[in-house]
């Protein structure tokens, strides 16, 4: 599995996107959204270990962050499969619905101690 950080710049009408601390990836588009497609092709074209996922945040209107994450299976559908596949999952859904349900009784409850209804004459 793969990390790959990106920091990206606007100037003069074009985006540019240089690696974070490690390696020497970079490219350059003139919006956002095909510098982020160029960004992933860069990435794969070095690592193709697996399926990619992307996160970009913009920090200020002329800069943001881009993430692109190669591999782990467990990275498939935001990190829930790696949840519920070691088996933690189940039993943490088990001890809230109890909670949720104490909630939802205790709601009703409060709702009903109002000592009047909406159809009352």
């Amino acid at each position: 599995m793969g990390v790959y950080t990106f920091v990206c710049r606007s100037s003069g009408g074009e985006w540019t996107g240089k690696q974070h601390k490690e390696g020497d990836l970079e490219a350059s588009a003139a919006s956002t959204y095909e510098l982020q497609r160029k960004l992933v092709q860069t990435v794969l074209s070095t690592d193709s270990s697996g399926g990619v996922q992307s996160s970009f945040s913009f920090v200020c209107p002329n800069s943001a962050v881009f993430q692109v994450i190669v591999g782990g299976a467990a990275l498939v559908g935001g990190g829930g499969v790696a949840a519920a596949a070691s088996g933690g999952a189940a039993p943490a859904a088990e001890a809230a619905a109890p909670a949720e349900e104490k909630k939802a009784e205790k709601e009703e409850s409060e709702d009903e101690d109002l000592g009047f209804s909406l159809f009352d004459d």
